[in-house]
């Protein structure tokens, strides 16, 4: 069966419902949800506390929008008639994370809108997202990824990404894990803007740092 979403205009008024396929090749506005994870290394300490380490996850190739890409560790589309709280639906689907709606730290909605195309097809994807962040200690290797969805989950330091955003770092190096066969794998990558999905970098920066934040109430 194919995914609903609701649609809406321009000013954010609902019009209606719209298959997913449409939704994008129409560039209707639609809801997601995001979810930042952070863990925190015990071992290494920085100026404000506990270095940060921020879970990135690597798209799947078979996404029909940024096939590949390093992105937010846990995010989607909020199907016809769901509320933001479906973001723990989405934690759980992706990677096996199973916590209350309370438990998140709010950052706030943001508008983003992007085209492209991915097999020879155009897309135009206009969304609001409801982000949040989440502080865990799971160790990478305990997460369970959704293969159709998630190719691999790494970490970066959050300092060093934010110096990458900002331009003053050319490449981050990232370490965590890569699903081959069904199975967990060890695995590093090196990150670059581009690496990313595209968006303003000015998102990137801002959440990055609140992650940094939620560090002091942790």
């Amino acid at each position: 069966m194919a995914e609903m979403f609701d649609v809406y205009d321009e000013r954010g008024n609902w019009t209606g419902t719209a298959e997913r396929g449409e939704v994008h090749a129409k560039g209707l506005w639609h809801h997601t949800v995001h979810c930042w994870l952070v863990r925190f290394d015990e071992n290494a300490v920085g100026g404000n506390g506990r270095r940060a380490r921020i879970l990135i996850q690597q798209r799947s190739d078979n996404k029909d929008t940024n096939p590949g890409c390093f992105d937010i560790t846990a995010a989607g589309h909020l199907e016809a008639g769901e509320t933001p709280e479906a973001v723990v639906r989405e934690l759980e689907e992706e990677l096996g994370v199973r916590v209350g709606f309370e438990e998140l730290a709010d950052f706030g909605i943001i508008r983003e809108q992007e085209s492209g195309i991915v097999g020879g097809v155009e897309y135009i994807d206009a969304e609001v997202s409801h982000v949040y962040g989440l502080s865990t200690s799971i160790d990478l290797m305990d997460f369970r990824l959704q293969e159709e969805e998630v190719a691999g989950l790494y970490e970066a330091d959050a300092d060093e990404l934010i110096a990458l955003m900002e331009g003053n770092r050319e490449q981050v190096r990232a370490t965590g894990v890569r699903l081959q066969d069904g199975v967990l794998r060890p695995a590093e990558a090196s990150l670059t803007c581009s690496s990313f999905v595209s968006r303003d970098y000015d998102y990137y920066i801002s959440v990055f740092k609140f992650l940094k934040g939620i560090a002091s109430r942790s």
